[in-house]
């Protein structure tokens, strides 16, 4: 699945941006009669679904037939591919393994009642465990496994595979959900695949890595996180499409060209997107150019987390078509078919494992891009186990609905490992008949050619390829008729592709076409053939629709001709300073000629600051020519401060010279000496310049004062590095000692060289100053805050009560429990202290540290035995009550989770974990909470050069900085210099045994109010 499942509990599902449309469902059948293990049986797998009134389901295949099904793909014969996932995860989650390996799928219903009579077995191996993807082309079945992909063969069509070979390896996220996904069949003749942010890089079948279509090696250094791909049939040509997503599940790609595809969010920020991919861009998943979270400060920051979450305010980042909430999104298709009700004609028909839904898209054009409705065609309303992992379009135009049915969506848990189904959606008494193609004529090639299922049209095509010339009158024939465009589109891209073709005459001829479709297609056809591509930009460049306009700027990438800057120019021309969408296709037609392109456009503007389209194309400008007038909007005092922010940001994406040299004029200009117009600037500069700079110091003092006691005086002070503040700081380590910026100013303190302000107030005689202190300093887990904690302790100096307290504080940093478990083997606590001292790990987060603290306590106590944890049943038996519930939740789990806004900002927010988990998926999360580990909340261990450890969920990592997030909701920076080694923890930063602490009516209760958060 591909929505990561946090150690506690997992996130939920809200639909905020979009309208949803349930009124059309109807109830397949009651399930509320049903017991817990009735509604599980797989005779009542219908029983939970709503269906879209005009529509049945009806169970293809269940249990014990299949189990945990990844993704399927249909066949040309009808016949349902699987994935399974039996050994998924078993290093996190523990669950057993089949030595045998999973087992690739094929299951067909011969008789043709719709339900599959025969479950055949392709191919089982040791080395296939949870493979992510499938993709059936003929007699070749490509299976996606980081860091494989690999191509079995079936060559005697036995439905067993004969041999395999290496399409591409090493590719990262082994056994994880944000490896390598799905491949999907182009109409182009090319194949579709992506991966998530754990993938990494793509190397060939000889161990080499991939280059791209600029001749760059596929990895980090060139790429951020998810990518988007296409390549030729054998591997070769591969082109990296789209980059720095989080975890892309499957490519859609529609008979124009176009490609779609979902992303999903760190779990709990309601983020979830559907994506128009435009080729070459970026879709702001980290910063573009530090790579820092989404969670980092940055000027002009978006006002909501699901919009934050994708950088969506900075130049260079493509809009999101939709946003669906929360969610766990899989397999996604473009339904070209006509079985179904006219409202999934040609729109996207899409799976969220999170909210239990199928769902179809209804796109619209909108300018230079799209946006969407929904309207629900499956979901399990009342059965929280629905979990659709997959979704393809048969033969016959049905679809076909893979569901991993479990308490869990992934996130590499399993909370069941032996079910899962398979479902068929078709209108009322459509009977599953799969009619026989002809591939041998070029009439019955062109027909099957026009089918639905991608392994039909795959078939096809391959087979009006090598009919060659003799198919073309008949691929004419439907290219030059009134028919469908799509069909028309699927039979231009085979004679374009075909050998010695006229090429460039059918792309003459679409291009000239009344469709702006099938203008788009032409177009992309030149590109991928490099058939003439100027020549079909300057016969296009003022086309009437938009989007044909936005597909020539992305089609002038990196595209060197002489003629290439004064058309993108004449494109420039014509934006209308609203469209986001068109704005973002200039930007990645200009991508590394800017200095070229935007001389053209100032010969044909000459004033950039005259309307909002042209102060749009500065914004987006990545050029010192467009430097001068970037600053001249910012520092516009006619403009509110707030609406140049934007101004502001993109200096961070401008890296000349001349930037420094300008913002530092704005600060002299400054002559009201405006804090917050100061503030702003200061953000744009890099440090060295205002260290170098009087004015910029004199600016930075001033700003400093400003935002004293707060987070943003912390994050200033620790960035210049300002000793001069030490005295505040320790102010602030006294004063507010109960919160995190108390202890982050400890720290900095610390790092400051401000260790003698430490001892003069521990040394002085105000107890409630040094207890404050030391409280503060428990938290900043660096050597130099644990040892003038452990000398206060065990030194004689010092009054009993101060040592005690110093004691007690000892192990509230990861390298505290450390120091904790070391003093106490070296026997150096004195036998009164030891109690405070194995206090101090009371609440760490590795259970073997506390309970090895616990042993040397007095007598050998090992404190009070754990009790087993309460069943699903015994919990039934009590009343829950939501009011205490939230109670509970207050007082034990919001020092780590929020529900809307209340709480503490470390683990997934849980605003709506209703709509996603019911009652027995919740408690499995709270009793173990390390069987699943989300994607993004992992702990991670810390050793410092400095000797100190650690411990925290990595909330961002740059080449220089990263931002170390503490329970709490507190953040910890630190300089990637200064870290000496990362390691992840293999357990959850949830403790496991909380349970322990609650009585079974506290933990019933508590279930109870999580189970009734549910979307609004």
């Amino acid at each position: 699945m591909s929505q990561s499942h946090w150690a506690f509990i997992t996130t939920c599902i809200l639909s905020v941006f979009i309208f949803s449309c349930n009124s059309g469902s109807k109830n397949t059948a009651g399930s509320d009669s049903l017991t817990e293990t009735q509604q599980r049986m797989p005779e009542n797998a219908l029983k939970g679904l709503d269906v879209f009134e005009g529509l049945d389901v009806h169970t293809v295949a269940t249990e014990p037939m299949l189990k945990n099904p990844t993704n399927i793909d249909v066949d040309e014969r009808g016949r349902v591919w699987v994935t399974e996932a039996y050994n998924y995860r078993p290093a996190i989650n523990g669950n057993p393994t089949n030595p045998k390996g999973d087992r690739i799928m094929i299951l067909e219903d011969t008789d043709g009642d719709g339900k599959a009579d025969t479950a055949k077995v392709f191919y089982q191996g040791p080395e296939i465990n949870a493979p992510l993807g499938i993709c059936v082309l003929g007699n070749k079945v490509i299976v996606s496994q980081s860091p494989y992909v690999w191509i079995f063969y079936d060559d005697n069509g036995d439905d067993k595979a004969d041999r395999k070979e290496i399409l591409f390896q090493g590719i990262g996220g082994e056994q994880h959900d944000h490896g390598m996904h799905a491949f999907s069949f182009g109409p182009d003749g090319k194949l579709y695949f992506n991966f998530g942010n754990e993938g990494k890089t793509l190397k060939d079948k000889n161990g080499k890595t991939v280059l791209d279509q600029d001749g760059d090696e596929i990895g980090p250094k060139k790429y951020k996180q998810g990518m988007a791909f296409r390549c030729d049939p054998d591997g070769t040509h591969v082109e990296c499409l789209a980059q720095n997503f989080r975890n892309p599940y499957e490519i859609a790609v529609d008979s124009y060209g176009g490609l779609w595809q979902s992303d999903n969010d760190d779990d709990g920020n309601r983020g979830v997107r559907i994506n128009y991919l435009m080729e070459n861009g970026n879709y702001g998943f980290k910063d573009e150019m530090t790579g820092a979270s989404w969670q980092e400060d940055r000027t002009n920051v978006e006002d909501s987390i699901p919009f934050r979450h994708w950088h969506l305010n900075d130049p260079g980042v493509v809009p999101n078509m939709l946003q669906t909430g929360a969610g766990s999104p899989t397999g996604i298709v473009v339904y070209e078919g006509s079985l179904l009700p006219q409202e999934f004609h040609d729109q996207l028909i899409h799976c969220d494992a999170g909210p239990n839904v199928v769902r179809a898209y209804s796109v619209q054009k909108n300018g230079a891009g799209y946006s969407a409705n929904i309207i629900n065609i499956l979901k399990g309303e009342r059965d929280k186990w629905f979990r659709p992992a997959d979704v393809c379009v048969a033969p016959d135009g049905s679809l076909m609905v893979a569901d991993w049915y479990d308490p869990g969506v992934g996130g590499h848990q399993a909370g069941d490992q032996t079910r899962g189904r398979i479902y068929r959606v078709a209108p009322p008494g459509a009977k599953y008949m799969i009619a026989k193609q002809d591939y041998s004529t070029p009439a019955g090639a062109v027909a099957a050619l026009q089918n639905p299922n991608l392994s039909t049209r795959y078939h096809a095509y391959t087979a009006l390829q090598a009919m060659g010339a003799t198919a073309v009158p008949e691929l004419e024939k439907l290219w030059n008729s009134n028919a469908n465009p799509k069909m028309r589109a699927r039979a231009f891209w085979v004679l374009v592709k075909m050998q010695n073709a006229n090429a460039k005459g059918y792309i003459q001829q679409a291009i000239k076409d009344t469709n702006p479709d099938l203008r788009m297609t032409g177009l992309r056809a030149a590109r991928e053939l490099d058939a003439d591509v100027v020549g079909v930009v300057s016969a296009l460049v003022n086309d009437k629709d938009v989007q044909v306009r936005r597909e020539c700027a992305l089609a002038l990438h990196h595209n060197k001709s002489p003629e290439a800057a004064g058309l993108w120019a004449n494109l420039a021309m014509q934006h209308d300073g609203k469209d986001r969408w068109y704005l973002e296709a200039l930007g990645i037609g200009a991508d590394r000629q800017w200095d070229i392109f935007f001389k053209a456009y100032l010969d044909k503007i000459k004033d950039p600051l005259q309307t909002a389209a042209t102060r749009d194309i500065v914004w987006r400008a990545r050029t010192d020519e467009a430097v001068p007038y970037l600053a001249q909007l910012a520092q516009d005092k006619s403009t509110p401060l707030k609406e140049r922010l934007r101004y502001f940001r993109a200096f961070d994406f401008n890296t000349g010279p001349l930037k420094s040299k300008l913002l530092v004029k704005m600060i002299e200009d400054n002559k009201e000496h405006d804090t917050a117009l100061n503030k702003v600037v200061l953000h744009a500069l890099d440090i060295k310049t205002v260290i170098q700079s009087t004015v910029a110091q004199k600016a930075l003092q001033q700003v400093i004062q400003s935002v004293k006691g707060t987070q943003e005086y912390i994050v200033l002070v620790r960035q210049y590095a300002v000793k001069s503040e030490n005295a505040n700081l320790l102010q602030l380590a006294i004063t507010k000692s109960n919160e995190g910026i108390g202890r982050d100013a400890a720290g900095l303190l610390l790092s400051l060289g401000g260790s003698s302000f430490v001892w003069n107030t521990i040394n002085a005689k105000d107890t409630a100053h040094i207890k404050a202190l030391l409280h503060s300093l428990g938290g900043v887990g660096i050597k130099e805050s644990i040892d003038i904690l452990q000398t206060v302790a065990l030194s004689n100096k010092y009054p009993m009560a101060i040592r005690s307290f110093a004691a007690g504080n000892i192990g509230r940093s990861g390298g505290g429990e450390d120091r904790v478990l070391e003093i106490l083997k070296a026997k150096k606590v004195p036998t009164a202290l030891i109690p405070d001292v194995v206090t101090s790990v009371s609440w760490a987060w590795r259970k073997a540290v506390r309970l090895e603290a616990q042993s040397y306590l007095p007598g050998g106590a090992t404190g009070v035995a754990a009790k087993p944890a309460p069943t699903l049943a015994q919990l039934n038996t009590l009343t829950g009550n939501v009011a205490n519930g939230q109670t509970v939740f207050v007082s034990t789990c919001s020092v780590c989770h929020q529900v809307n806004g209340a709480g503490s900002d470390f683990g997934p927010k849980l605003g709506e974990i209703g709509s996603k988990y019911a009652k027995d998926g919740l408690l499995n999360a709270i009793v173990h909470p390390s069987d699943g580990i989300g994607f993004g909340f992992e702990g991670w261990v810390l050793k410092m050069k400095d000797g100190s450890t650690l411990s925290g969920i990595i909330a961002s990592k740059t080449e220089t900085d990263i931002d170390l997030k503490l329970p709490g909701g507190s953040k910890q920076q630190l300089k990637t210099s200064n870290v000496l080694s990362m390691v992840q923890m293999k357990e959850s930063m949830m403790p496991e045994g909380l349970y322990q602490n609650l009585s079974d009516q506290q933990l019933n209760d508590l279930l109870t109010y999580l189970v009734a958060l549910k979307k609004k």
